[in-house]
């Protein structure tokens, strides 16, 4: 039996099949969410976009070994981009295929000017001052709504323009071959879309040769720059590449809600964003993948599953949903990292690290 599947796995035509169903299991993908509710595919969206904050984080803590505790920062700077170059807030109507890329090439920039200061830091400090400057950020949107008005201050933009693609406008419904396309089915194909490209783009700089660089900074710097490799330089590419993935998915947050403000981008969300390459799989990006998509999902089946339970035992809510999701989160996290210390799908690299350090310690 195990034969006949490494022979049908060998086989020229097994790639082409494989990439085939998967194809087909995407595009059938928001129609199946949406026949459970609207509302799973509007979750599905909102994971994508998690999906893409922890590719790119994976670049910075993962690739290179530099803990960011402010990543969500180059989330905020690139939907505020879109929101103030796409809305009614300035009167600016840029379409969407000029802004995305501001928003990018802005939070790449900022990701550069954090990354600037903090080169010699390291560990704990250079996590402390990531930090910092994540809730420098925050502050600043919220406090920017005088003398001048830029981000109207806690209120938020509102009225931020949808996508629109020629007579497509993915803030509205459309029928083609018998069946409708929601606003957010379309939102779901094109964020999946926008996936496959930053995964690609991902698994080429993992197997690149700046991907290897990274490594080498993350397991010994000093050794690495010994060898002859620029760290500043590298250590400045994985902020701007890592920052750029946020800024994409902070401009494609702003069109899908079309409305951001402060609130959106709490310290709590950063810690989320770590917690979800952490639990994947640092360093892997299917392992990353894998991480954003469960802290993305069972939270929400939690919310539609704990609160009617509670009611049907004892007639009344006594845990909160919200509770109970951070019981859950947190317990689930010590279990990974006691029993799977990688993470749920480690890469190999680390696989043979956490087992040289295992051999290490267990010698007498």
């Amino acid at each position: 039996m195990r034969e006949s599947i490494a022979r049908l796995k060998r086989h020229p035509a097994a790639r082409w099949a494989g990439a085939a169903v998967v194809l087909l299991a995407l595009l059938a993908l928001p129609f199946a969410l949406a026949a459970a509710g609207t509302t799973w595919v509007r979750v599905m969206n909102l994971a994508i976009l998690y999906v893409l904050l922890s590719l790119g984080l994976n670049i910075v803590v993962g690739f290179a070994g530099l803990l960011d505790l402010g990543y969500i920062a180059f989330y905020a700077v690139g939907a505020y981009a879109y929101a103030l170059l796409a809305s009614a807030h300035f009167g600016i109507h840029w379409p969407f295929w000029a802004v995305l890329p501001v928003s990018a090439i802005v939070a790449a920039f900022f990701g550069v000017l954090i990354g600037a200061p903090t080169l010699k830091l390291r560990g704990d400090y250079l996590a402390i001052v990531t930090l910092g400057f994540g809730e420098i950020v925050r502050i600043f949107l919220n406090n920017l709504s005088r003398p001048v008005n830029i981000t109207n201050g806690p209120q938020g933009i509102a009225r931020i323009d949808p996508f629109r693609l020629g007579a497509i406008d993915f803030s509205k419904s459309d029928s083609f071959l018998g069946l409708t396309f929601s606003g957010p089915i379309k939102y779901t194909y094109l964020l999946l879309l926008v996936l496959l490209g930053v995964i690609f783009v991902n698994l080429r700089l993992q197997n690149s040769r700046i991907g290897r660089a990274w490594e080498a900074i993350r397991e010994d710097e000093i050794a690495a720059r010994a060898m002859g490799l620029d760290t500043t330089r590298l250590k400045l590419l994985a902020f701007a590449m890592g920052a750029t993935f946020g800024g994409l998915a902070g401009g494609m947050f702003s069109a899908i809600q079309g409305f951001v403000s402060p609130e959106s981008f709490v310290l709590v969300e950063s810690i989320m964003v770590v917690s979800m390459v952490v639990l994947g799989g640092m360093g892997n990006v299917w392992g990353v993948t894998l991480g954003a998509l469960l802290l993305s999902f069972v939270p929400e089946i939690l919310r539609f599953t704990v609160e009617p339970a509670q009611q049907r035992l004892f007639g009344r809510v006594l845990i909160e949903p919200e509770v109970i999701r951070m019981l859950i989160f947190g317990f689930a996290l010590v279990l990974v990292m006691i029993l799977r210390p990688g993470g749920l799908w480690p890469s190999a690299v680390r696989k043979r690290e956490l087992a040289s350090r295992g051999r290490a310690g267990g010698t007498p």
